[in-house]
């Protein structure tokens, strides 16, 4: 086990290649090339050191997601049908026999018991019982499946490449198209009720809903490139992700997405892709990418603060389990753990 502690460092630059490619398609086919750059505001601030142990997970295959529905119980997913678990918050993993061979890219929870994971041609499990069983489930679709937001035991969407959207309001038992009106493909999805969400993907796009999903509108980036994820903590406030350092922010729910990607600079060169966003409440929030870097502000977006990289893997996949301590996983096995002393100390607790 390596533990590293981390403050605010400078950034690299990588050479540059074509904005606006989706990553998701190399790493069908065996590779996936990520990068990222800062969000430009204000640059980085200086935070209190974060903790982060890099954990055996035991494979060294392509790890895409991570999700933990407590301090002490995980799921991790990835290339050729790998399915890991830990019930001691990652200082032991366990390969869970395989029941696919194809790439699993989403592993997501709603409570302690009910859980899925998506994947290539279609593919959906589903788990009643924390994981025991993983039981699949009919999507009609052969599209491979890159994200998934549930509101309840009951309702959630997937989305998926060309332009897939499925819905479901029984839980998985039964899954519906949703009409996109779009073949580009999409990655990330998320909804703050039963009515309204949005959707993330390649071009681009970022397509929003007011009816739950039965229709489907374009807001305007003007950006060609490709988002992975999204996340709204409320109605109004909301942060998209993407290729070349792309941060878009947006205050009134998506009517006027504000461009915060950095400045290519001279000589210009490659800012890597960022590949999740999340916030755990207003101030909060956390990004990964490419070549293990890790995005942390305290105040809303305001500043960004970044860390020395503990691993060189890009990263794909990030969870919290509370406000201080999160996960993220990535290439070559790679399974990180972090906590913030700064959260730890200044946050309110958990609703």
């Amino acid at each position: 086990m390596k533990i590293f502690l981390i403050s605010a460092a400078g950034w690299r630059d990588y050479p540059r290649e074509r904005r606006g490619r989706a990553p998701w398609y190399g790493m069908v086919i065996g590779m996936i090339f990520f990068s990222m750059t800062l969000y430009p505001c204000t640059g980085l601030s200086s935070s209190l050191p974060i903790q982060i142990v890099m954990q055996n997970s035991g494979t060294q295959v392509t790890l895409l997601d991570i999700h933990f529905q407590n301090a002490k119980k995980g799921w991790a997913v990835g290339s050729s049908g790998t399915m890991l678990h830990t019930q001691d918050g990652g200082k032991s993993w366990l390969a869970i026999p395989r029941r696919t061979n194809v790439l699993l890219t989403t592993v997501t929870f709603v409570n302690e018991n009910e859980g899925w994971i998506l994947g290539q041609n279609g593919t959906i499990f589903h788990s009643v019982d924390g994981g025991r069983k993983w039981l699949p489930q009919y999507s009609g679709t052969n599209a491979t499946l890159f994200g998934a937001f549930f509101l309840d035991s009951l309702t959630g969407w997937i989305v998926g490449s060309r332009g897939t959207i499925l819905f479901t309001q029984d839980g998985g038992a039964t899954w519906d198209d949703q009409p996109s009106e779009t073949t580009a493909d999409l990655f990330g999805v998320q909804f703050v009720d039963h009515r309204i969400g949005w959707v993330v993907g390649a071009l681009g796009l970022i397509l929003a809903t007011s009816d739950g999903g039965k229709h489907w509108s374009p807001q305007a980036t003007n950006s060609p490139a490709t988002f992975f994820d999204i996340t709204f903590n409320d109605k109004t406030s909301g942060w998209a992700v993407g290729t070349q350092g792309t941060i878009f922010q947006t205050l009134d729910g998506g009517k006027r997405w504000v461009d915060h990607t950095r400045p290519c600079g001279s000589p210009c060169v490659k800012p890597p892709d960022l590949v999740k966003v999340t916030f755990l409440d207003g101030i909060n929030g956390w990004i990964i990418g490419e070549r293990g870097i890790l995005l942390q502000t305290a105040d809303g977006g305001f500043t960004w603060s970044e860390s020395n990289a503990a691993s060189h893997a890009s990263l794909y996949g990030l969870s919290f389990s509370d406000r201080s301590h999160g996960w993220a996983v990535g290439e070559q096995g790679t399974i990180l753990s972090f906590q913030n002393p700064s959260t730890q100390k200044h946050s309110p607790p958990s609703p």
